[in-house]
């Protein structure tokens, strides 16, 4: 009788008859030997059918075999160091339960849009896989890390009356009578969370109405939000730092065959250790000005920006200390120079963006009253945002990662589309 396994599990049955459920993902023949090569999601194994040691039932089954086409196939582990996996299957039985036609995506190269109205068959793609598996270790890491660190995770919500930072490029509702906003950050709600638990974090999807079709954006995506009661701008960077190392190298343990599959450069991922370097909002722009590029002080960087001061490390960047004037209402002022607030962008190296965002909050109640008024922010709509300051109000700090961007930077790809398993870009709604 055959045991049930599946294919990251065959170590454990070298020299032992098993049945593995699979899709066909390729096939090839010589003579009187067929090579089917099996997957299940969980990895890949050859499975040799030998001529004259199986049925002619068999061996005809094995040869209507096409792309996809599901079975369970049964037969010998066995250890064999020139595969990938070090293991084969020496196939003994046969049992089809689709034969699949006319498979679109075929081992040849495809479009972009053609590929992107088949996500839903791309998705089994040996790179397709390693991506998604990859971004789930990154998001069992991140977990990892903020529990072994003393965070509670709070889910704040996805419909709200209002933004973290002004309703622009939200997606309008209506939620009943009113009208309502689908999340763009969980930001303020973590802040409130955190006076009532201390460390906090939040993991859930985001939304940005905004017309980009650059690499790097997304309109629905994933991020983490931590905040962090009685926590100051220097010690939320020291965090911040330490946390996308344990990540990174998480994925680096725990990722060797996709990370291999995936084609990326491990020995880039090795270095990512704590400390990061540091540079001020300054200093980025007198850097900027020096390589050619015409932006004045109090302009935010771009791109192009952001790619010319990461390229001088090997490491991700915080550019810190930006003007007030480009970042949002809650950002604390450097109490040494108002005009700039405690804040860093974390710039993840080889051309990737800015993959952290993060500042010390505003504590004081004038100051944020100021702010409201400033950003001609309705005070009746952020009331209770307000009663954090008012009772009981301590320095407090936190950060946004963007998981997205972090997955296409570790798996060094060219493009976020592929980070996520169901894109939503500016022209894509389907599948």
């Amino acid at each position: 009788m055959a045991t049930k396994s599946v294919i990251r599990d065959v170590n454990k049955h070298v020299g032992e008859t098993v049945t593995i459920g699979s899709w066909i993902h390729n096939k090839r023949s010589s003579g009187k030997i067929q090579f089917l090569q099996l997957r299940d999601g969980s990895g890949y194994i050859q499975g040799v059918v030998v001529k004259n040691e199986v049925s002619e039932q068999v061996w005809n089954d094995a040869k209507s075999l096409t792309q996809e086409s599901s079975v369970y196939v049964t037969g010998v582990i066995r250890e064999e160091p020139r595969s990938q996996s070090g293991y084969e299957m020496t196939v003994t039985g046969i049992e089809i339960i689709h034969l699949t036609e006319n498979y679109p995506i075929t081992p040849k190269e495809h479009g972009v849009d053609f590929l992107m109205d088949h996500r839903h068959l791309w998705l089994r793609a040996p790179k397709q896989r390693a991506i998604l598996v990859i971004r789930s270790e990154i998001i069992r890491a991140i977990q990892e890390f903020f529990d072994q660190n003393g965070f509670t995770l709070v889910d704040p919500p996805i419909l709200t009356p209002t933004s973290a930072e002004g309703t622009t490029n939200l997606f309008h509702t209506k939620y009943f009578e009113e009208d309502a906003y689908l999340t763009q950050s969980g930001q303020l709600y973590m802040e409130a969370a955190a006076m009532a638990l201390g460390k906090v974090y939040s993991f859930g999807p985001t939304f940005r109405a905004e017309k980009s079709k650059t690499r790097r954006h997304l309109i629905e995506f994933w991020m983490i939000e931590p905040e962090m009661a009685f926590t100051d701008h220097e010690e939320s960077l020291q965090i911040q730092e330490r946390f996308i190392e344990h990540v990174v190298q998480s994925v680096v343990k725990n990722c060797k065959t996709e990370l291999e599959t995936v084609g990326r450069d491990v020995s880039k991922l090795e270095n990512i250790k704590a400390p990061f370097p540091r540079i001020t909002y300054d200093d980025a722009i007198k850097f900027l000005q020096g390589e050619g590029f015409d932006i004045p002080w109090g302009e935010d960087f771009g791109a192009p920006h952001e790619t010319a001061i990461a390229e001088k490390y090997d490491k991700p960047v915080f550019i810190t200390h930006y003007p007030a004037g480009i970042k949002a209402f809650y950002m604390k002022p450097d109490p040494n120079r108002p005009e700039v607030v405690l804040c860093a962008d974390m710039i993840a190296p080889e051309g990737y963006g800015e993959i952290i965002g993060g500042s010390q909050r505003i504590d004081d109640p004038q100051l944020l009253e100021q702010r409201f008024k400033e950003h001609d922010l309705s005070m009746e709509t952020y009331q209770w945002y307000m009663d954090l300051r008012t009772y009981g109000t301590v320095p407090h700090s936190g950060f946004g990662l963007g998981l997205e961007r972090t997955v296409a930077w570790i798996c060094g790809l060219d493009h976020v589309r592929e980070t996520i398993p169901f894109p939503r870009t500016l022209y894509r709604l389907y599948p």
